[in-house]
C-alpha cells in the first residue's frame, strides 16, 4: 500500500480510536485499515497503538508517530491547495496556543462558527498561562498579551486591551472602597508572580499624564494563573488588576466591581504570533483572520 495512504489510514484510527469508526470514515473495510496499520508497525519495528476489546490508545512511539506524520500530511495538503485557485476550502489540523480565560471566555463560545465556515479545518487548541515554544512544539499560532519579548515571532497586533482595577462586593463591603492613590494603603491585593522570575508584578497605573508608576501592595497570596486571580478575588482575598476583556461575563453579573477608575494600569497590546520560519498555509491564514475578527468585536464591547 502506498505509505501516505498508510499514515492516513493510521491517523484516522489514532484520531478516533477505533478502527471500525476510521474505516467508516474512511469508507474502506476494517482489513484494509489494520493490515495498513500493522504495515506501519512492521516497517517502524515498534508498537504504535495499544488494542483492546474496549478501546484503542497511543502508545508512546505512536504519540511521537502521529505527531509527525500528522505535521507531513499537513504540509502535501499545503502544498497541494497553496494558493486554492480551484476553489477548495481549507482543509487539514493546526494547533493553536491561547491564554486560559480568553480560550474560555471569548474564543471557543465563538468556534462554532468558524467550523460553520471551514468544515475541512481542525482545531488542536492548548489554553494556559504560560508561554509556549511554538517552534519546538509544532504550534502554528498563538495569542500573546504584553509587549513581545521574543524577536523570533511575527506579530499581527489586533488592539490594545483595557485594563481595570476590580474588587469583590464582600471584600468591597468589608475594607472599603478606595477612592484615591492613598487609600491603597489600607487595603490588599491578590499578587500575581512570574512563572519565570517568581517575583511578584506590583500593582500599576497611569497619572493624568498618561505616565505609568507602579506601587507594591500588601497581599495574603500570590498566584501563577489566570483562573486562580479571578478566584482569590472573588473570594474576597484582595484587589486585583486584569483586563477588561476576560471579565465581561463577572463585571455583568456583579460578581466584581471596577474600583479606581482615574488610575487604570495601561493598556495591554493584543497579538497573534507565529513563527518565522513557519510558512502561513491557508488553514492558517482563515483561522488567523477569523480570530483577529473575533478578538477585537470582543475588544470593543
Amino acid at each position: 500500500m502506498d505509505q501516505l495512504k498508510a499514515m492516513h489510514i493510521f491517523k484516522a484510527v489514532a484520531d478516533s480510536k477505533s478502527f471500525t469508526l476510521a474505516a467508516q470514515q474512511l469508507d474502506l473495510p476494517k482489513p484494509t485499515v489494520t493490515n495498513a496499520v500493522q504495515a506501519i508497525e512492521q516497517q517502524l519495528g515498534v508498537r504504535l497503538l495499544q488494542r483492546t476489546t474496549r478501546k484503542v490508545s497511543l502508545t508512546v512511539e505512536g504519540a511521537l508517530y502521529l505527531d509527525r506524520c500528522s505535521a507531513l500530511l499537513n504540509d502535501l495538503d499545503d502544498l497541494n491547495g497553496l494558493f486554492l485557485g480551484d476553489g477548495r476550502q481549507p482543509a487539514g489540523s493546526l494547533r493553536v496556543d491561547l491564554p486560559e480565560r480568553l480560550a474560555h471566555q471569548v474564543v471557543i463560545p465563538a468556534l462554532p462558527d468558524f467550523f460553520q465556515r471551514y468544515p475541512e479545518i481542525q482545531v488542536k487548541l492548548g489554553s494556559r498561562d504560560r508561554y509556549a515554544d511554538l517552534v519546538g512544539e509544532g504550534i502554528d499560532c498563538a495569542v500573546r498579551a504584553g509587549v513581545l519579548r521574543d524577536s523570533t515571532l511575527v506579530a499581527r497586533k489586533v488592539t490594545d486591551m483595557e485594563q481595570i482595577n476590580v474588587g469583590a462586593p464582600a471584600y468591597l463591603a468589608r475594607h472599603g472602597r478606595p477612592r484615591t492613590l492613598a487609600d491603597l494603603r489600607q487595603h490588599w491585593a491578590v499578587n500575581f508572580f512570574s512563572s519565570q522570575t517568581g517575583r511578584d508584578l506590583d500593582w500599576e497605573y497611569l497619572d493624568g499624564d498618561g505616565v505609568r508608576h507602579t506601587l507594591a501592595m500588601r497581599s495574603l497570596v500570590s498566584v501563577s494563573g489566570t483562573e486562580a486571580y479571578l478566584e482569590s478575588c472573588r473570594a474576597g482575598l484582595g484587589l486585583i488588576q486584569s483586563p477588561r476583556l476576560g471579565m465581561l461575563d463577572l463585571l455583568a453579573s456583579g460578581a466584581l466591581e471596577e474600583v479606581l477608575p482615574a488610575y487604570r494600569p495601561a493598556p495591554l497590546p493584543l497579538n497573534i504570533v507565529y513563527a518565522h520560519n513557519r510558512h502561513l498555509s491557508p488553514r492558517v491564514r482563515v483561522f488567523v483572520d477569523w480570530l483577529a475578527d473575533v478578538l477585537l468585536q470582543h475588544s470593543v464591547c
